[in-house]
């Protein structure tokens, strides 16, 4: 019954919390709660630690790998071309939404966790830039020594190069292939480490959130219930207004239409809370219920689910400004410009599977320097977030093929090379 890695996580999360009450109520004088939260603590520093060294590994080939995908579909061009400008409308929408919600409710304002202080305490709060100023700081962090930026976890340089990287893969077609393929063990292997550090996960929660409970005021919960309710109605927006919207302006179809087609794919995405186990079903239902022909949807669909996840991107950047109210942080525009640029890039590295976003989260929040210890308050929300934002992942690259059907055009019944009529 409990087998289930999520299953084991909800479970730990629920025991942290009880045994945090129970030193909470028990005091700092009882003479087991010095040694229990030391043991919780390091506990707790383990996991961190962990997901701190998979980071910039799992960034890294999972970007370099998911554009170099590219390479196998150089033949149609006019095709990814109109995805990659999809997917970037529809991810930067989803991103300004999240930070304008996360803005407009302010959950977590004014609570500054004593908890994250010592996390904080070598951080040096920027002062504000002009405009020239933040434009030539953003540049000079980027064009950096690839090396140096990944021994100092500089996330957006780490982020460009693999873009690079990636891109030169793409551009030497079959030249690279060997160097394509140790990209693609290399990422099947950090995906493996991934694999073995979430199985701690459920003892890194446990930990984490008693100490949370242990040392801080109750309030937070209440927070967390407002961010919750805020990020889910965020998202239902996005997926129920602003991706409809996009479908009949661009893809001239109805929305109702649309989803009697993809109902199917979207029920699935939200039982599994992946967008990779849904694609065989979503690439079912865009071709045999929303009439797409299948070179496209076995394109856009495929590269969507890996590349193209709004509900993602949306959750790490108000989950950012939530820390931030949590840690009394207050971030500069040029700060939220790079935390929306970091999401963005986030759910392009973000595996297809549930709960990943508990890695990446990390890197959006070392981005602006929020401490990476703070995924434990999310972490109890995360499983229930996670299905209500891959539904709205899924339903993106549905809709993306069929937007890009309509501007590139299907090939004809029985024409002989469909990629030649399509570009």
């Amino acid at each position: 019954m409990f087998s289930s890695l999520n299953s084991r996580i909800l479970i730990a999360a629920i025991a942290g919390i009880l045994l945090g009450l129970a030193l909470s109520a028990g005091g700092p004088s009882a003479l087991w709660h010095a040694p229990v939260l030391y043991a919780l603590s390091l506990a707790g520093s383990v996991f961190i630690g962990l997901l701190k060294l998979i980071l910039v590994p799992l960034i890294f080939c999972s970007i370099v790998v998911g554009v170099a995908q590219l390479q196998a579909h150089h033949s149609i061009h006019r095709v990814w071309k109109v995805t990659a400008l999809c997917c970037l409308t529809t991810t930067t929408l989803a991103v300004t939404l999240g930070i304008l919600c996360a803005h407009w409710f302010d959950p977590g304002k004014g609570l500054n966790i004593q908890l994250f202080h010592g996390a904080m305490a070598g951080y040096t709060p920027a002062h504000s830039f002009s405009g020239t100023e933040f434009i030539q700081q953003f540049i000079n962090g980027l064009l950096v020594n690839p090396f140096k930026a990944m021994a100092e976890n500089n996330i957006l340089a780490i982020v460009l190069f693999a873009l690079l990287v990636g891109a030169g893969l793409v551009s030497g077609k079959k030249r690279f292939n060997q160097l394509h393929t140790f990209m693609e063990q290399a990422f099947q292997l950090v995906m493996v480490l991934v694999g073995w550090i979430m199985q701690l996960a459920p003892m890194g929660i446990f930990a984490l959130l008693a100490k949370l409970v242990a040392t801080e005021n109750l309030d937070i919960l209440g927070s967390l219930a407002t961010f919750a309710v805020v990020v889910t109605g965020s998202t239902l927006f996005h997926g129920l207004i602003v991706l409809p919207a996009l479908l009949w302006i661009f893809g001239k179809m109805s929305p109702l239409t649309f989803f009697r087609g993809a109902r199917p794919a979207l029920i699935t995405a939200f039982a599994t809370s992946s967008s990779s186990a849904t694609l065989p079903v979503s690439l079912r239902c865009t071709e045999d219920n929303l009439g797409v022909h299948p070179s496209i949807a076995g394109f856009v669909v495929p590269i969507g689910s890996q590349m193209n996840m709004d509900g993602t991107a949306l959750y790490e950047a108000a989950a950012a400004l939530f820390i931030a109210n949590l840690v009394g942080m207050d971030l500069t525009i040029g700060q939220q410009v790079i935390v929306c640029l970091t999401a963005m890039l986030a759910s392009l590295g973000a595996p297809g599977i549930p709960s990943a976003g508990m890695v990446t989260m990390i890197m959006v929040l070392q981005s602006v320097g929020l401490p990476a210890e703070a995924v434990a308050i999310l972490l109890p929300i995360d499983r229930l977030l996670d299905t209500v934002r891959t539904v709205v992942n899924v339903q993106g690259d549905l809709m993306i093929s069929v937007v890009v059907e309509r501007f590139v055009g299907a090939p004809e019944k029985g024409a002989e090379g469909a990629e030649s009529t399509i570009v």
